[in-house]
């Protein structure tokens, strides 16, 4: 769910600025999973542009203190949110940890890196939604270590009903800077996209996994 309409949009803007969203309807990108997709998200970029960085930084911590008040620990999710979780912890003068999807083969075997106790509140700092598998595979991995997942915040969603719905069975609390349908808005809006493209776009989010069809 997106909680500013305003900071939704600005989100979107700055990402395609910065190329950490690129759009391409007619030289669609394959993705780790096989589906072809027309856009591409990599918000690692992010933490190469200082002004964004910070501004998403200081987003992110203003709705976590008026959704959850301050947890005990901000938790972020490996790789692309360690980043972001930091800045958002440093931001709000808490303990950061991350997990990883799992526990090292090696070592003390570890899924979380950092101090956790059992017991403690944790919000969990995302970069991107798409399936939700890994982001809720995380929160999987909190939650045996005996924390207390109050709710995750990430920079951008696809919106794909098998996330929502996967989010809803665990009863995890999901928002989210922007997402794919004030993105396409904005895209729209500023002419980054023609109306043939933005149909593409939007058929895409229909049906991934079958597009093209």
């Amino acid at each position: 769910m997106v909680l500013d309409k305003d900071t939704a949009k600005k989100t979107a803007e700055l990402l395609l600025q910065i190329n950490a969203i690129k759009l391409k309807p007619e030289n669609p990108f394959t993705w780790a999973s096989g589906w072809k997709s027309p856009i591409y998200c990599d918000n690692r970029i992010i933490l190469s542009y200082p002004a964004i960085r910070n501004y998403v930084r200081q987003e992110i911590s203003r709705q976590l203190e008026s959704l959850y008040g301050k947890p005990d620990v901000i938790a972020g999710v490996a790789t692309g949110a360690i980043g972001i979780g930091m800045l958002v912890a440093e931001q709000l003068g808490l303990p950061f940890i991350y997990v990883r999807p799992e526990p090292k083969a090696h070592g003390r075997q570890n899924q979380i890196e950092g101090q956790l106790e059992a017991g403690q509140t944790v919000v969990v700092i995302e970069d991107l939604i798409s399936t939700g598998k890994s982001s809720l595979n995380a929160v999987d991995g909190l939650l045996k270590a005996g924390a207390q997942v109050k709710g995750m915040l990430a920079i951008f969603t696809y919106g794909f009903e098998q996330a929502d719905e996967a989010f809803r069975e665990k009863g995890i609390d999901l928002h989210t800077l922007s997402d794919y349908e004030n993105l396409i808005e904005q895209a729209s809006e500023t002419n980054y996209i023609r109306e043939e493209q933005q149909k593409t776009l939007m058929e895409w989010r229909k049906a991934p996994s079958e597009w093209p069809s």
